[in-house]
C-alpha cells in the first residue's frame, strides 16, 4: 500500500503545486474582481478540475513514460500561464489563438517585454526544479485512469454548473475574457478559445448572400442622418489622418507642475477652425492600433478575439482609402515601423492604399530612435519628402510611435519633468505625450511651409488607451478620485479633433461617439457617397438625442447611462443603479457587435457587387 501511495504521489504533487500557482496567479495577478466566497470556490474548482483533466491524459500510453509526460505537461502549462501573465501586464487581457499566430509582432516588442518582467516571476518555476529530481525517485503510477478521469470531469462539471448559476449565459460572452477566466480558469478558457477558433474558421464556408441582406437592413435602421450643413464642405481637399499612439483624453487641458501637457492640441481645440469631440471613445480590442485603423477605415468593429489585420486580411472590404481612390484621391500610409507588423503590408492592400511608407523609407539610427522606433519629430520631418510627391488630392495617414509603452524618452527630449507618483509608467507617460504634442506642432508648421495647409483637413485621434487599469492607484492620485469601473470606462475617451482651415465656426461637440463614426463623417465632409458601402457608424457632426456608443468588450455609453462589467451606472451621479435601466441598450449593444462580427467572419461584403446589388454567388466563392 505504501509503495502504491508513493507511486501515485508524483501525479498528486504535480497537481497540487500546479493548481496552487495557477490559482494564486489567476486570483491575485489578474484583475478579475472576485466579489464573494462562491466566486472563489468557482475559481478553485476551475483551476483544479482543468489541471487534473489535462494531467489525466498523461496516464494513457506507454506506462514507462508517464512521469515524463506529466512533467512536460506541467512545463507547458506553466509556460502558457506565464505568457498570459506577461500579456495581461501589458494589454490587461488574455491570449487568444489568433494572438498566438501574431509571432511576427514579438520581435518588435523589445524593451516593452523586458519592462514587464518581475523578479518574483521566478516563483512560477520553483516547483519544476523540485519535481525534476523527484520524477525518477517516484515509481511509475499505478492508478485506475478511468477513475481519475471521472474525478476530473466531475470537478469540471461542478465548476460549470456553479459558474452558470453565478453568471447565467456565461459562454455567450466570448468578448468578456475576464469573465470567462474568472469562471472557467485560464486553461479551460484556452480550450474554449480553441473551440471558438474552430467555429470561426467554418463561418466563411457556410456564409451566403442572405446574411448580408439582413445586415444591410439592420445598418440602415440604426443609421442617423448626416449633417447636411457640412456635407461636401471639404470637397476636393487633402485629408490628413494622424493616429496619436496611446493618447487618452484626460491629458487634454491638464497640467503638471503648472505646465501644459498638450499645449499645441489645446490651442488647436480652441481654434475657430476646429471641431473637438470631448465624448469620443476608442473601441479597440486585442488588435489595439490595428483595430483603431480598421474601425476608422471600415466603420466595422474589430473582433472579440485577435486582430482583423491578421485573421481576415484577405476579406473583401469597402475601405475608406478604396472609396476615396474611386473619387480621384491618391492614398498613402506613413509609419516608420516594420511593414509586416500587424500584417499591415497585406491588409493595407485589401483596404485600397496605393503606397505604404514603412521603416524601409526612413533613415533610422540609434540616435534618432527610441522605444518602438523613429522619434515622432524625426518621423514627420523625414515624411515630408514623400508627402511632397503625392498626387493631390490625397488621403494620408500618419501613425506616431514615441508615446508607446513603456514610454521611454531621453532626457534631452523631455519638455516637462516626469510626474512624481510611485508608478514609473504613469510618470513617464506625461513626458512622451508632451513630446508627441510638440512633434505635431512642428509637423503643422512644415505643412504650412509646404503650402498644403489651406487646402487640407486634419483628423487627429487617439488610437487606444495608454494607461491600463493596472495603474489605477496612480491614476486615482492624478485625477483626485477613486477609479471605479465607471471611471475606468470614462478613461477610454481619446482625443478626436477635426481641423478644417477656414471653417471659422468650430466648436466642442458633446455627442457620445466613437471610432466607428469616423469613416461616415469623413465621407460626408468630402461629399463622397457610395451605395455599396455597409457601415455601423453615423456622422459625428449630427447631434442626436439617442447617441449610443458600444465598446468592444460589450460596455456601452448613452446620454444617461454607462454600462460596464455587468454594472449599470447613472452618468449624472456616477452611482450604480438597477440593471433594468441598461437592459434594452445591452441587448442592442450585443446585437450590433454580433452583426459586425458576422460581416467579418463570413466575409459577407464579397456578396455585394459594384452596383450595390446583393449577389447570389454560391458559398464556394
Amino acid at each position: 500500500m505504501k509503495g502504491r501511495r508513493l507511486k501515485n504521489s508524483y501525479l498528486v504533487l504535480t497537481w497540487l503545486t500546479l493548481t496552487l500557482k495557477t490559482y494564486v496567479v489567476t486570483r491575485f495577478a489578474f484583475s478579475l474582481e472576485i466579489e464573494n466566497f462562491m466566486q472563489d470556490i468557482i475559481l478553485m474548482l476551475a483551476c483544479g478540475g482543468s489541471i487534473l483533466f489535462l494531467l489525466c491524459l498523461c496516464l494513457f500510453g506507454n506506462k514507462k513514460g508517464i512521469n515524463s509526460r506529466i512533467f512536460i505537461t506541467n512545463l507547458f502549462l506553466t509556460i502558457l500561464l506565464y505568457f498570459n501573465l506577461i500579456y495581461y501586464r501589458f494589454f490587461n487581457d488574455f491570449i487568444t489563438i489568433p494572438v498566438l499566430f501574431q509571432t511576427d509582432n514579438a520581435s518588435d516588442l523589445g524593451s516593452s517585454i523586458i519592462s514587464l518582467l518581475n523578479p518574483l516571476d521566478i516563483l512560477l518555476v520553483l516547483d519544476l526544479g523540485l519535481l525534476v529530481p523527484l520524477k525518477k525517485r517516484f515509481g511509475e503510477i499505478k492508478i485506475k485512469k478511468r477513475k481519475i478521469l471521472l474525478y476530473s470531469l466531475l470537478v469540471i462539471a461542478a465548476n460549470l454548473v456553479l459558474a452558470n448559476i453565478e453568471r447565467p449565459q456565461l459562454l455567450t460572452r466570448s468578448f468578456d475574457r475576464n469573465m470567462l477566466v474568472k469562471n472557467l480558469g485560464v486553461f479551460n478558457y484556452q480550450l474554449y478559445d480553441a473551440y471558438l477558433q474552430t467555429k470561426t474558421s467554418m463561418n466563411r464556408a457556410f456564409a451566403d448572400s442572405s446574411q448580408i441582406g439582413e445586415i444591410v437592413n439592420y445598418t440602415n435602421a440604426i443609421k442617423k442622418p448626416n449633417n447636411e450643413d457640412l456635407e461636401g464642405i471639404a470637397k476636393g481637399k487633402n485629408v490628413f489622418v494622424i493616429s496619436m499612439e496611446s493618447t487618452q483624453n484626460f491629458v487634454i487641458n491638464e497640467k503638471i507642475e503648472g505646465q501644459d501637457i498638450t499645449p499645441f492640441l489645446n490651442s488647436l481645440i480652441k481654434s475657430k477652425d476646429t471641431y473637438y469631440f470631448n465624448n469620443f471613445y476608442h473601441q479597440t480590442g486585442q488588435g489595439k492600433t490595428s483595430d483603431s485603423e480598421f474601425l476608422v477605415e471600415n466603420s466595422l468593429y474589430g473582433l472579440p478575439r485577435g486582430a482583423v489585420f491578421f485573421t481576415h486580411s484577405q476579406n473583401t472590404f469597402k475601405g475608406l482609402p478604396s472609396l476615396l481612390s474611386q473619387s480621384g484621391y491618391s492614398t498613402a500610409v506613413f509609419h516608420a515601423n516594420n511593414e509586416s507588423f500587424w500584417n499591415r503590408d497585406v491588409m493595407y492592400k485589401s483596404l485600397g492604399y496605393h503606397q505604404y511608407f514603412s521603416d524601409e523609407y526612413y533613415d533610422i539610427t540609434d540616435e534618432n530612435s527610441i522605444g518602438w522606433g523613429l522619434k515622432d519629430d524625426i518621423f514627420f520631418a523625414q515624411s515630408m519628402q514623400y508627402l511632397r510627391d503625392l498626387k493631390q488630392p490625397f488621403y494620408a495617414k500618419f501613425i506616431t510611435l514615441t508615446n508607446h509603452f513603456p514610454f521611454s524618452l531621453e532626457e534631452e527630449d523631455e519638455l516637462i519633468s516626469e510626474w512624481n507618483s510611485e508608478d514609473g509608467t504613469v510618470n513617464r507617460y506625461f513626458t512622451t505625450v508632451r513630446y508627441e504634442d510638440e512633434s505635431l506642432k512642428k509637423f503643422f508648421e512644415m505643412i504650412k511651409k509646404e503650402g498644403l495647409y489651406e487646402n487640407s483637413i486634419f483628423i487627429l485621434m487617439g488610437d487606444h488607451y495608454g494607461i491600463s487599469s493596472n495603474h489605477n492607484e496612480a491614476m486615482a492620485q492624478f485625477l483626485g478620485k477613486e477609479i471605479t469601473p465607471f471611471q475606468e470606462t470614462q478613461l477610454q475617451k481619446v482625443p478626436m479633433i477635426v481641423h478644417i482651415p477656414g471653417i471659422n465656426n468650430g466648436k466642442t461637440i458633446k455627442n457620445i461617439s466613437g471610432q466607428i463614426d469616423v469613416k461616415p463623417s469623413i465621407l460626408n465632409l468630402l461629399g463622397v457617397k457610395d451605395k455599396t458601402d455597409v457601415t455601423f457608424g453615423s456622422d459625428l457632426f449630427t447631434e442626436y438625442p439617442d447617441n449610443f456608443t458600444v465598446l468592444r468588450d460589450g460596455s456601452f455609453i448613452t446620454e444617461k447611462y454607462l454600462y460596464t462589467k455587468n454594472r449599470c451606472y447613472d452618468k449624472q451621479t456616477e452611482l450604480e443603479i438597477d440593471g433594468q435601466y441598461c437592459k434594452q441598450y445591452a441587448e442592442r449593444a450585443q446585437k450590433e457587435l454580433n452583426a459586425s462580427d458576422q460581416v467579418i467572419y463570413g466575409d459577407l461584403l464579397r456578396f455585394i457587387n459594384q452596383t450595390g446589388y446583393i449577389s447570389d454567388r454560391s458559398v464556394s466563392n
